[in-house]
């Protein structure tokens, strides 16, 4: 809250982008950058109906709570997937962004997957006013994935952007400010973990969590082969004793259990190229394919990519926040872009 000369409390104006993501969101203000970054997950007491715990603090619930308790992630593959929680969850991070100060209500663009119909659109901006905005911005993921990795997208050059969510991977090629071609699939972050965990199920009957998972996919985790191998040891279960158990699973055994989910994500891309007009495919031949989201950080992902194009493939320099800073930036290039040509 601030005071003008009088004493009397001023409001301050916010503008805000949010990266509502399936694994995490992301809170970006105008002239501060990113300043929240937190899981999307809800806990919540069902006897009561009361929200338990939002973001890390339950994450940190996930797995670990009695029956009564249940900690849900309420999006999902980049879609609300419980309206109500989504509402409450998102108006905790605004707040939480911007402090304890007088705001007036804050304008806010807000991203979405680029093949989502208007009603989950729609679901997305009703979710945003009830949260307290008082004007919401959509904006595609990959055109603010393009934007935060500090291409300029309004020229008239083909740029191609892979991003890789906890969700939804959504491949694009943007020119002139716009999506010329693009392709969203329910393959991403949390199908890495999911192939892993099923790997561990059948190869070596041992049942972890998807906490667990995400570790080794962070750690070990590959898509193509590396030079050397490295190893991690994993605690679970035994499916045949029921006992608790440690094995060492090595990188190796990771691509084998994520061959599946990356096939899938080069597919995608392939299918974008094939749909690609000439001179825009002759663009991302000299520049380059752009991976953002924090699925891109999986280890050889751009080699893959790479190997099965033919084209040189480049993660963004801050992948995890390259869609919350173009999101945030999103209505500052429509104020720079809104030009009109009068013939006469």
């Amino acid at each position: 809250m601030l005071l003008n000369r009088i004493g009397r409390r001023i409001e301050v104006a916010f503008d805000i982008g949010i990266d509502l993501g399936t694994a995490s969101i992301l809170v970006y203000l105008k002239g501060k950058g990113v300043v929240l970054k937190e899981p999307s997950v809800v806990a919540f007491d069902r006897d009561t109906n009361q929200i338990k715990a939002i973001g890390e603090e339950a994450r940190q619930m996930l797995g670990r709570t009695p029956g009564n308790i249940t900690a849900i992630r309420p999006l999902r593959q980049g879609v609300i997937s419980d309206y109500t929680v989504t509402e409450k969850m998102l108006k905790y991070f605004i707040q939480k962004a911007v402090g304890r100060q007088r705001f007036r209500k804050p304008m806010i663009s807000i991203c979405v997957p680029s093949q989502v119909t208007e009603v989950e659109r729609k679901a997305v901006e009703d979710a945003a006013f009830q949260a307290g905005a008082r004007d919401v911005k959509i904006i595609e993921e990959p055109i603010a994935a393009a934007i935060g990795a500090g291409i300029d997208i309004s020229r008239p050059c083909g740029n191609m952007i892979v991003d890789i969510g906890g969700g939804t991977s959504d491949v694009a090629v943007i020119s002139l400010g716009g999506t010329v071609v693009s392709a969203s699939i329910k393959i991403a972050g949390d199908d890495f973990d999911e192939a892993i965990v099923k790997y561990m199920r059948k190869k070596h009957n041992l049942l972890i969590g998807e906490r667990t998972a995400e570790d080794i996919k962070i750690k070990i985790g590959s898509a193509f082969p590396r030079p050397e191998s490295v190893s991690v040891d994993v605690r679970g279960r035994n499916l045949v004793t029921g006992l608790p158990k440690t094995i060492t699973v090595t990188s190796e055994e990771t691509e084998e259990a994520l061959r599946d989910p990356s096939a899938q994500i080069v597919e995608a891309v392939h299918s974008v190229l094939e749909k690609t007009p000439p001179e825009l495919a002759a663009d991302i031949a000299d520049r380059g394919i752009v991976l953002t989201g924090g699925g891109s950080l999986l280890y050889g992902l751009e080699e893959l990519i790479e190997s099965k194009t033919g084209i040189t493939t480049m993660t963004a320099e801050d992948p995890m926040t390259a869609v919350a800073i173009g999101t945030g930036m999103y209505v500052e290039f429509l104020a720079g872009n809104d030009t009109t040509v009068t013939v006469n």
